[in-house]
């Protein structure tokens, strides 16, 4: 069967662009650059992004393109005879099934709040220890949580079930559009705030004495970090919205559109956040703390603050559905390929297993909350390795791949990149991406893996430091 392609370019990009937009953009990167330096730390991070970012999503994508299939197929089709770079299409499909495995239940939250908004749940008024008692009702709550995870979780796989240009693609374009529109709405309304100027002050105004006491060595290791795990590469996430593209355009231009349109709701998110909180004289935490206490405290005493809050959070669900549709798609996809059955029942089969692999991230807040690895719960080591071994590694070895002898090697890397009209990578930037066994090691060195308890810049900062 012929595969399916997207129907417009447009398509593409928002739904690749989707895939990249999820938590970390609302509640790490803000935060983050207000903690490292403010405009500085956006600066650094452009930087890293055009650095790093953007050449792993070719290679990425130029993997899918080249190849035409999912992860596994799609090494198994590059690479030499008999070699093995094929092994990690599989780690790649234990990392979205890892990723969906808490993603799910972080998303049932976003859902939640948007209802609990919309029908009045938070009311003008209500005091912080109320604000908080009702994330804290939730999380006790293993009944609530599982119905919030499942709807979630089953409206992604029916979009799925559609295909690529009747489902994912013409739900993402609604979604995508209406999120811009949401983002931008909510932004205004916070810039307007009286006393929004100290929120912008700290979130974009270079601050060189935090420069000075947090060190630019670690200032450079955030941004770089975000960069990196912004798009969400390593796990093939990426690669199958590749493996419906068509060839009329060079990915280094489809990349930049990407990032742009991530690293523009990122930054938008940190223009809604700060001016919102300083405004209302509440300190901007870190976590969860931040989208379901802080921010829920500023709308409750901000002048239609119902009707604020419940857009903030259809924008939140928003930036989630777009990420759990896109990583359904590709554990969709690899399980058609691989064992050759249809669409209908490889959804059908992975919403059982999305659903039952998530109740023990569920559990963990409520019938399982006494039980921890390492120091920390179910969502926390799920987090842990995703973000800090998948997803770094991962990328590393699409870098080694497509840059090396061994692998695919640069120059069929570069020509599948640099088909179709657009801009092209040069020739002459080959040592560059050359040295992967060096930027191999000197991201080892910057960026050692981690225990959780010492984890500080996992992709979702702070979700297992549930209050």
């Amino acid at each position: 069967m012929e595969r399916e392609s997207f129907k417009s370019r447009l398509g593409f990009i928002l739904v690749s662009a989707g895939c990249a937009i999820g938590i970390g953009n609302v509640w790490r990167f803000p935060y983050v650059a207000g903690e490292n330096g403010g405009g500085l730390f956006v600066l650094l991070y452009l930087v890293f992004l055009v650095l790093m970012g953007i050449p792993v999503l070719t290679m990425e994508l130029a993997v899918g393109r080249a190849s035409r299939k999912s992860a596994v197929l799609g090494y198994k089709k590059l690479e030499k005879s008999k070699s093995k770079w094929h092994i990690h299409g599989w780690f790649c499909m234990l990392g979205c099934y890892l990723l969906m495995m808490y993603y799910t239940t972080v998303s049932g939250w976003m859902t939640s709040y948007f209802y609990k908004f919309a029908t009045g749940t938070f009311e003008s008024g209500m005091t912080s220890e109320q604000v908080s008692g009702v994330f804290s009702q939730l999380q006790s709550n293993p009944i609530e949580m599982v119905i919030w995870m499942a709807i979630i979780t089953i409206l992604g796989f029916l979009v799925c079930s559609r295909g690529i240009q009747k489902g994912i693609e013409k739900v993402s374009k609604v979604m995508m559009i209406a999120l811009l529109v949401l983002i931008l709405a909510l932004a205004v309304n916070s810039i307007l705030l009286s006393g929004a100027g100290e929120g912008l002050k700290f979130y974009l105004v270079p601050d060189f004495e935090k420069v000075s006491e947090i060190g630019i060595g670690n200032i450079v290791s955030a941004a770089m970090n975000q960069s990196f795990f912004t798009l969400s590469l390593g796990i093939a996430a990426m690669e199958i919205f590749g493996s419906y593209m068509s060839k009329d355009n060079t990915l280094p231009g489809e990349s930049v559109k990407i990032c742009a349109l991530d690293t523009f709701v990122a930054i938008m998110a940190g223009l809604i956040i700060f001016p919102a909180c300083f405004s209302y004289g509440v300190e901007p935490d870190q976590g969860p703390a931040l989208i379901f206490i802080t921010l829920p405290n500023v709308f409750v005493n901000m002048a239609g603050g119902r009707i604020w809050g419940t857009l903030f959070f259809l924008f939140m669900t928003f930036a989630c559905f777009s990420t759990i549709i896109a990583v359904f798609e590709n554990i969709i996809s690899v399980c058609i390929d691989m064992f050759k059955i249809s669409r209908t029942k490889s959804v059908i089969i992975n919403a059982v297993i999305i659903l039952i692999a998530s109740l023990p991230c569920v559990f963990g807040f409520n019938i399982w909350s006494g039980f921890e690895l390492f120091g920390q719960n179910v969502l926390g080591m799920e987090d842990f390795l995703v973000s800090n071994i998948l997803l770094p590694v991962g990328s590393l070895i699409y870098l080694l791949f497509c840059v090396t002898k061994f692998g695919w090697g640069f120059d069929n890397y570069l020509k599948e990149a640099n088909t179709g009209v657009g801009p092209k990578i040069p020739r002459w930037i080959k040592p560059y991406y050359g040295q992967g066994y060096e930027i191999c090691k000197i991201f080892k060195a910057l960026f050692p893996i981690r225990t959780p308890d010492s984890c500080a810049y996992c992709t979702c900062t702070g979700l297992y430091k549930i209050i």
